[in-house]
């Protein structure tokens, strides 16, 4: 028995995958003003931890470890907006996860 009469070829045109970028980078979410000040507040927040562990001696040191906290939890944050509006997990995670992340 031949398979030719069961299995035909099929009529619709297989559809090309879309082009990617390198690490899905777009910045359609970003335009205009808003990633030049992310860009800007995740490297004033680095600059914050960097400074942060120069200072060698405190006298009073609560101050200081909280600025590291505040400072740390900053950058880490806007890497973290960074991340998900320059890249594809906003559309991967969806608008509604994204708000409320």
């Amino acid at each position: 028995m031949e398979n030719g009469g069961v299995y035909n070829e099929t009529t619709e045109p297989e559809a090309k995958a879309p082009r990617r970028r390198p690490f899905g980078c777009t910045l359609r979410r970003l335009w205009g003003w808003r990633l030049p000040v992310k860009v800007v507040q995740a490297i004033f927040s680095f600059v914050a931890v960097v400074c942060e562990e120069i200072v060698e001696d405190c006298s009073y040191c609560s101050g200081l470890y909280f600025f590291e906290f505040i400072s740390c939890s900053a950058f880490l944050l806007s890497l973290l907006i960074l991340c998900v509006y320059c890249t594809d997990m906003y559309e991967s995670l969806g608008k509604e996860k994204v708000q409320k992340l």
